[in-house]
């Protein structure tokens, strides 16, 4: 007589949870991984392009930022301007027998303007700025200007393309200050451009 050996129910159906947990574990550990990989590759798709614009923004030279020194270039709309020197600490312009004298001291703005354009246009000193170190604005004395510019005259003058003008502009600001910079401007509408003097 032979007797076959059948697992009670109840130890069958923990085999069978047992085996249900592994196997869904094992499907759930599989999707976690494919789902990794993708974001991964997802990840190192997009740094690349990353990167690359990282390398091109370092290998473009820098835009000009608007500012120049003495003796460099400036332009603001159709002039270009290009201050030579600075001369503060003078007293009186003119000569001895017409000139007008300084309420503190002038300070004397060698210049020259380019029309760049492509018209004739006018330079007016008076939209001309000056600034000391605490940012101090400083306008032109036109009527010294008068007596500085004796044999060049930029007051008002009009420029036609291709020439260039040379002559001082006059600020007469107080004893012992140092302008630092200028805001030149080719209208009174133009955003200006900004020349360090120091």
């Amino acid at each position: 007589m032979t007797y076959s050996h059948q697992p009670a129910p109840a130890q069958a159906r923990a085999k069978r949870t047992r085996w249900a947990w592994l196997l869904g574990g094992g499907v759930a550990l599989i999707v976690t991984l494919g789902c990794a990989g993708n974001s991964a590759s997802d990840s190192t798709d997009d740094d690349k392009p990353a990167a690359a614009a990282d390398k091109t923004t370092k290998g473009t030279p820098k835009q000009d930022s608007g500012t120049a020194g003495l003796n460099q270039p400036a332009r603001d709309g159709d002039f270009q301007f290009t201050v030579t020197g600075l001369k503060c600490g003078v007293s009186h312009v003119g000569t001895d027998l017409i000139g007008q004298d300084a309420q503190g001291q002038y300070c004397l703005v060698s210049i020259q303007i380019k029309n760049i354009g492509k018209k004739a246009q006018t330079f007016s000193d008076s939209e001309q700025k000056a600034y000391n170190a605490k940012k101090v604005e400083y306008s032109v004395d036109s009527a010294a200007a008068l007596y500085a510019n004796s044999t060049s005259q930029v007051l008002f003058e009009q420029i036609n393309p291709g020439n260039t003008v040379k002559g001082k502009l006059v600020f007469d600001v107080p004893e012992g200050t140092k302008l630092t910079s200028l805001e030149l401007h080719d209208s009174m509408f133009s955003d200006g451009v900004k020349v360090n003097l120091k």
